[in-house]
């Protein structure tokens, strides 16, 4: 028997749907959760700092995976193919802090 989906109402408030800017992700996992956070690094600054966490069960997280596979393939095949742009080795901090 298929299984019937149904039609979920999502909201999002106004502060969530502005989103977060995040250049770098981190995932740790046990063998209950996978755990990514979301880190914004800025240029000049040695600190990173997480801006948002989700915690997903084993089940979601290959969901997930799934979702950003299939979703990156739609893309490249409408806009080409993405460049996994690996910039030279270069301390994380971006250099010495800009002066204002």
């Amino acid at each position: 028997m298929a299984e019937e989906r149904k039609n979920i109402d999502i909201e999002i408030n106004d502060q969530v749907a502005e989103g977060i800017y995040s250049n770098l992700a981190v995932i740790n996992h046990s063998p209950t959760e996978f755990v990514v956070d979301f880190i914004q690094m800025m240029p000049g600054v040695p600190k990173a700092r997480v801006k948002s966490r989700i915690i997903l069960t084993p089940q979601h997280a290959k969901r997930l995976a799934h979702a950003i596979s299939e979703n990156v393939a739609r893309f490249e095949k409408q806009f080409g193919e993405i460049k996994d742009h690996q910039p030279p080795a270069v301390p994380l901090n971006f250099g010495p802090p800009g002066e204002a």
